[in-house]
């Protein structure tokens, strides 16, 4: 009974896992094109605040983290044109004021939210629902991409080009924050706040050193993804590590690996 118990919850972590992979692999790959890693940094932290607000309102989380991801993606995309400020200072102010503010509100809400599980994870813990949002996610950025995926490129590429091109930018990018905000929102439980941003990084830059087009990087980074997923669950389980920090190290080697291979 205990072994089918165990195998039921590590089938259901790399399930979860390989839902995960399909969704931050391409788009981690449009963060690093547009050096916006921070972006996905802020938007991990922030979504700490979101787990607040779902826990103050009596709310289901993960519309509380999509709700703030949103407004921060919105402030972020607003305030990126202001020359006073740099935007890599609006990042930081943003944040790390997200993830103080979430602390504190959870702190003192006096609710039994374990907050190392929120700002770390555990995919272990993962429930039939959360799948649900995962894989729901997961279509969603599917036929996004599908639609939008030649704009995307474009708008990367060269944003004057591609409103010469007659693509709508600002509907592009808000489409592009909105589904990175969703993801943001649904992998949180599975890898953490302060983890998330690894896992859409990471992998896109490891299958940068061998991809040969923007198509071969995107589907290669599922891949990576997925690996350092897997990877990390059976080694979290071997050694009795936590999973969400066992599988950011696990992508961490990867990347270190591809570092020591020859770029194609």
């Amino acid at each position: 009974m205990i072994d089918l118990f165990f195998n039921a919850l590590v089938s259901k972590a790399l399930v979860a896992g390989f839902g995960l992979a399909l969704t931050t692999g391409p788009l981690g790959c449009f963060l690093v094109w547009r050096r916006m890693a921070f972006f996905g940094d802020a938007l991990g932290h922030s979504s700490l605040l979101g787990v607040a607000l779902g826990i103050l309102l009596h709310i289901d989380i993960n519309i509380g983290i999509l709700a703030i991801c949103l407004l921060c993606a919105a402030i972020l995309s607003k305030t990126h044109s202001r020359q006073h400020l740099s935007a890599d200072a609006w990042l930081n102010i943003i944040s790390y004021s997200a993830l103080a503010l979430g602390t504190l509100a959870l702190s003192i809400s006096g609710s039994n939210a374990d907050l190392e599980s929120y700002l770390f994870g555990d995919i272990l813990t993962l429930r039939a629902q959360d799948l649900y949002w995962i894989y729901g996610c997961a279509f969603l950025v599917g036929v996004f991409f599908y639609w939008k995926w030649r704009e995307l490129l474009l708008v990367t590429l060269d944003e004057e080009l591609a409103q010469t091109s007659g693509v709508s930018v600002g509907l592009v990018r808000a489409a592009f924050m909105v589904i990175l905000a969703l993801t943001v929102a649904i992998a949180l439980k599975a890898v953490g706040a302060l983890l998330m941003p690894a896992l859409l990084i990471m992998p896109a830059a490891t299958a940068g050193r061998f991809a040969r087009s923007p198509e071969q990087m995107a589907l290669a980074a599922m891949g990576v993804a997925f690996l350092g997923v897997s990877t990390g669950l059976v080694a979290a389980i071997s050694f009795n590590t936590p999973s969400g920090p066992t599988i950011v190290v696990c992508s961490l080697l990867l990347f270190l690996g591809s570092m020591l291979s020859r770029p194609r």
